[in-house]
C-alpha cells in the first residue's frame, strides 16, 4: 500500500510542476489575443477567486479570519501579485521558456534570506547552488559575447522570484492556522484587486476576452497553474514528502521551455542547455540541504 501512495504521489509531483509550467502557454495565447498584461492576470486570478469561493461554500467553511490574519493575508496577496506581475510582464522582453528558467532561482533566494535574516546556517552546498544558480543565469543571459536577454527582463524575473521567495517565507514564519482554501480566497481576491488598480494606474483597460480563445485560456490559467497545481502539490507533498517533490518542481521550467519551442517557435541551444541544467542542479542541491537540516 505505501508503495502505491509513493507512486500516487510521485504522479501528482510530477503533474503538478507540469501544470505549473504551462503559465506562458496561457500568457502568450491571450496576449496574442491583444489582452494586456494586468487584464489577463485580472480575469486569471478573479476566475480563479471565484471557484475557490465555491469549494469553501461546498465545504461550508467559513471566511472569517481575525485582524491578524488579516493582515498576512492581505501581505501575502500583495506579495504573490507583484510576483505573478513581473513574471507576466518579462513575457514581453524575453522568451518564456528562459524566463520560467530564471524564475527557478526562488529556492535559492529563500535560502540566503533565511540565513542573512533568521539566522539559519548557511551550509557548503547552499553557496555551492548560488554559484551554479548565478553561473546558469550568466549562460543564459549571454550568447557568443552579446547580450542574449533583455536586461529589464532578466530584473522583472529576478524580481518575481524574489517576491515569491518572501511569500513562502511569510506563508512559513506566519504559522497561519486555517486552511489552504482560505488562504488563496484572501490572496486571489487581493491579486484580482491589484491588478485592477495597476491597469487604472498604468492606463490600460480591463476589457472582456473576444473570442472563445481567449475565454479558454483564461480558464486555463485559472485552473490549470493554479488551482490544479496547488491541490495536486497538496497530495504529493503527503504522500512523497516535501523534498522529494521540491526536487519534481525542477520540471516547471522545463515545461515552460518545451513549450516555448513547440509552440512558439522559440530558439533552443547547448548554451541555454547548460545554462538550464547549472540552475536545476542549483535547485536540487537546496532541496536536498533542507533535508539534512531538518527544516
Amino acid at each position: 500500500m505505501s508503495r502505491n501512495k509513493k507512486l500516487f504521489g510521485t504522479l501528482c509531483g510530477i503533474a503538478a510542476a507540469v501544470c505549473y509550467g504551462t503559465n506562458p502557454l496561457g500568457a502568450l495565447k491571450l496576449y496574442g489575443e491583444g489582452m494586456s498584461t494586468p487584464c489577463v492576470l485580472f480575469y486569471r486570478f478573479s476566475l480563479a477567486w471565484v471557484i475557490i469561493a465555491i469549494v469553501l461554500m461546498l465545504r461550508r467553511e467559513t471566511v472569517r479570519v481575525d485582524r491578524r490574519e488579516l493582515c498576512t493575508l492581505l501581505g501575502l496577496g500583495a506579495l504573490f501579485a507583484v510576483s505573478s506581475l513581473t513574471l507576466y510582464l518579462s513575457f514581453h522582453l524575453m522568451e518564456a521558456g528562459v524566463a520560467s528558467t530564471i524564475l527557478f532561482i526562488y529556492p535559492v533566494l529563500t535560502a540566503v534570506i533565511m540565513a542573512v535574516f533568521f539566522k539559519e546556517r548557511a551550509s557548503a552546498a547552499t553557496w555551492l547552488s548560488i554559484a551554479l544558480s548565478l553561473a546558469g543565469v550568466v549562460l543564459l543571459y549571454w550568447t557568443g559575447g552579446e547580450s542574449h536577454l533583455s536586461p529589464a527582463g532578466v530584473a522583472l524575473v529576478i524580481a518575481s522570484a524574489l517576491s515569491y521567495a518572501l511569500y513562502i517565507i511569510v506563508v512559513d514564519r506566519s504559522r497561519l492556522h486555517i486552511s489552504p482554501f482560505k488562504i488563496n480566497f484572501y490572496v486571489l481576491a487581493c491579486c484580482a484587486l491589484v491588478m485592477l488598480v495597476y491597469a487604472l494606474v498604468s492606463g490600460d483597460t480591463i476589457t472582456l476576452p473576444r473570442s472563445l480563445t481567449a475565454w479558454f485560456f483564461v480558464g486555463w490559467l485559472a485552473v490549470v497553474p493554479a488551482i490544479m497545481a496547488l491541490v495536486l502539490m497538496v497530495y504529493a507533498a503527503k504522500y512523497l514528502g516535501s523534498t522529494p517533490t521540491a526536487i519534481l518542481g525542477a520540471l516547471e521550467p522545463l515545461t515552460a521551455v518545451l513549450i516555448g519551442i513547440f509552440c512558439f517557435g522559440e530558439s533552443f541551444s547547448l548554451q541555454l542547455a547548460a545554462g538550464i541544467a547549472l540552475i536545476l542542479a542549483a535547485v536540487v542541491l537546496i532541496a536536498t540541504r533542507k533535508t539534512a537540516v531538518g527544516y
